[in-house]
């Protein structure tokens, strides 16, 4: 008889525990096998549970597409991958024949265009805003707020990244300091930390233990909220809306961006000053490049200077003073 499919999608996720998926990742995973297969279950008439691969024929998987065709094509493209990984193990452990998706229609995604923040004052009114701390606030940080802005500005850092950081993270000789990033997939890379940026952590550092008198231990989070504990996702985007309100740029940041709008004006002011596509990838932690730009290497050195070249930094001496 027949394997069910439920079994095989446990021996898949077993099988790739080697690669260390963060839980982030793994969760996106069991979303796109489990909403599929509930409608591949209607289409044959059982609960998914009772689905065995052997009824998953290319006309019923055809069928249990159609079913999610309303999700935007970047959701049902990366469904239909996340299929496509399985039937592939299926395959290479010899439950299968052939991979039946190569006969699914995969939607082509648009590519979208970087979420930049526009205006070519918005970072240096963002960045006084936050030096100076938000009207709004119940209890004003603006050390930490200020160091958390110039954090992703300079950095390029996910929202999840930022808030994944600890004290180890920031590591390297008083010369060439450098931020530990634990990106997408659990993949490690490494930031250069200018100077300006390490001097406005410091000041941070020291106005935390102002407010939570004690020893910072390597393994304690690097930003933290008012509460002395770990910041979370929601207090860093009400922080970072709020500040973008107050610098009068809300109405700059792209629809569906906030945190992230950071990133993208970050990788578009470096692009802009003449980095190079892998010292962009690099910097950012994207996993792949357009064909013609994966033979470019850069020199630590070079990724250095292209991260030098990000226009923050004149924002960050003027209001440095």
């Amino acid at each position: 008889m027949a394997e069910l499919v439920t079994e095989l999608i446990d021996e898949f996720f077993l099988a790739r525990k080697p690669k260390k998926h963060s839980d982030h990742t793994l969760a996106a995973y069991h979303r796109d096998l489990d909403s599929v297969l509930a409608h591949l279950g209607g289409v044959i008439g059982k609960e998914p549970s009772q689905v065995r691969i052997d009824e998953l024929s290319v006309r019923t998987l055809r069928r249990g597409f159609a079913l999610i065709s309303h999700q935007s094509a970047a959701t049902v493209s990366r469904t239909w991958s996340t299929w496509n990984q399985l039937f592939t193990f299926l395959v290479a452990e010899g439950v299968l024949e052939g991979n039946p998706m190569a006969a699914v229609e995969k939607p082509r995604v648009p590519k979208s265009r970087p979420k930049a923040i526009s205006g070519d004052d918005s970072i240096e009114r963002l960045l006084k805003v936050a030096a100076t701390g938000r009207k709004n606030a119940r209890d004003p940080w603006p050390e930490r707020d200020l160091a958390v802005v110039v954090t992703l500005v300079t950095c390029g850092l996910r929202l999840a990244e930022l808030l994944s950081l600890s004290m180890r993270s920031v590591d390297g000789p008083p010369d060439d300091r450098v931020i530990g990033v634990r990106g997408k997939g659990n993949k490690e890379r490494t930031v250069p930390l200018e100077p300006e940026v390490e001097a406005i952590l410091s000041t941070y550092l020291e106005s935390r233990l102002t407010r939570f008198p004690g020893r910072i231990g390597s393994a304690d989070a690097l930003f933290v909220a008012n509460s002395g504990k770990r910041m979370k996702r929601g207090a860093l985007q009400y922080m970072i809306e709020q500040l973008y309100r107050e610098a009068g740029i809300r109405s700059r940041v792209p629809a569906g961006a906030l945190v992230h709008a950071l990133r993208h004006t970050f990788a578009t002011s470096v692009a802009r000053n003449g980095a190079s596509g892998t010292e962009l990838q690099r910097l950012l932690g994207h996993e792949s490049l357009a064909t013609t730009q994966r033979y470019v290497d850069a020199t630590a050195r070079e990724v250095r200077q292209a991260a030098r070249s990000n226009d923050a930094y004149r924002a960050i001496r003027q209001i440095s003073g």
